[in-house]
């Protein structure tokens, strides 16, 4: 089967490789639909990772067919399913964790070998674009459930600050609006994705570079980035008493103004992945609309892959989302 295999640093290629084959009882082949890139495959491609060792079929965010004709949503977290965290129902925590595209060979594949119990199935109504959507969605939906439990008034009410334009930004910006959250500013450096919010109806976007966010003044900063400057950014910009989200993982290297999270008690919060509920709430809403008619999302077919990698990187993508089509 043909598939995008990650071979270093900057490095991809299409190559054929052996079909997917199921390693245990309980896998089942799922041929792939349509698959996302994500952020953490951008990281990956940089060799960024070292989880990720190439070569190594990416991809982790994908909707597919069953031999059956069955759609299905791949949950591309795989538990133990024995320890605390995953006897509390909280399986994206549990530290033996492995994911496809990391440990198992991802989904920027024909097709690709799932435990069965880590699919879900796709309404009849929900197009592929939608229920590809759902992995970034659920972790979307997940940090805003986090969010709105730390907030002391009803999100509805919060003066929201979201940093970032990529796919996990502008879904956050979506369901907020889809929530009743009015006046969301979302700050945003390229002029190509600030064009996408602003068609989405999302929010009010803006570059940081020339208009900072007002500082103090926003009781909900939602950091999509989680970049030393989106940090700082957020740490200036979060009210006392407010709630600074970090769900970005672009770098480890500060910006937390921690004196100022003291002093005004601010709550901050780290946002990792999804629970299965959260996958199932994401693929509903995608699915009926309530995060509009996902007109941003840009496809292409899974030999352009590579070209999409290194337009992503670039910063010349507009699009906030790209999905690859292996079979197109």
């Amino acid at each position: 089967m043909r598939a995008l295999v990650y071979l270093g640093a900057d490095s991809l290629a299409l190559r054929e490789v052996p079909e997917a084959t199921a390693s245990v009882a309980a896998d089942r082949i799922v041929q792939v639909d349509a698959a996302g890139i994500c952020g953490s495959d951008l990281h990956a491609y940089h060799g960024h990772d070292p989880r990720r060792v190439p070569p190594l079929i990416l991809g982790h965010e994908a909707v597919g067919r069953l031999p059956d004709g069955r759609r299905v949503v791949i949950n591309p977290l795989i538990p133990c399913g024995r320890c605390a965290r995953c006897a509390e129902g909280r399986t994206h925590l549990c530290p033996e964790r492995r994911m496809l595209g990391m440990q198992f060979p991802g989904c920027f594949a024909e097709s690709v070998a799932v435990p069965e119990t880590n699919l879900i199935a796709v309404p009849d109504h929900a197009s592929d674009i939608a229920a590809a959507l759902t992995e970034p969605a659920a972790c979307v939906l997940h940090a805003l459930h986090l969010s709105a439990r730390a907030l002391a008034r009803p999100i509805a009410e919060a003066r929201t600050l979201v940093i970032g334009g990529g796919a996990i930004g502008l879904l956050a910006a979506l369901y907020l609006r889809a929530w009743g959250v009015r006046g969301i500013r979302l700050a945003e450096t390229g002029a190509g994705r600030r064009a996408t919010v602003l068609r989405a109806e999302a929010a009010d976007p803006f570059d940081p570079r020339t208009a900072p966010p007002e500082d103090g003044s926003f009781d909900l900063v939602f950091d999509a980035v989680g970049s030393t400057v989106t940090r700082r950014m957020a740490s200036a910009a979060v009210a006392s008493g407010g709630v600074l989200l970090h769900i970005g993982l672009q770098d480890n290297e500060g910006g937390f103004d921690a004196r100022r999270m003291t002093l005004q008690e601010v709550a901050v919060l780290g946002s990792y992945c999804y629970t299965r509920a959260d996958l199932v709430a994401a693929l509903t809403a995608l699915a009926d609309g309530t995060l509009g008619d996902l007109a941003w999302v840009d496809e292409r077919p899974l030999s352009d892959g590579a070209a999409a990698f290194a337009e992503l990187a670039s910063g010349r993508a507009s699009a906030p989302k790209i999905l690859l089509r292996p079979h197109s």
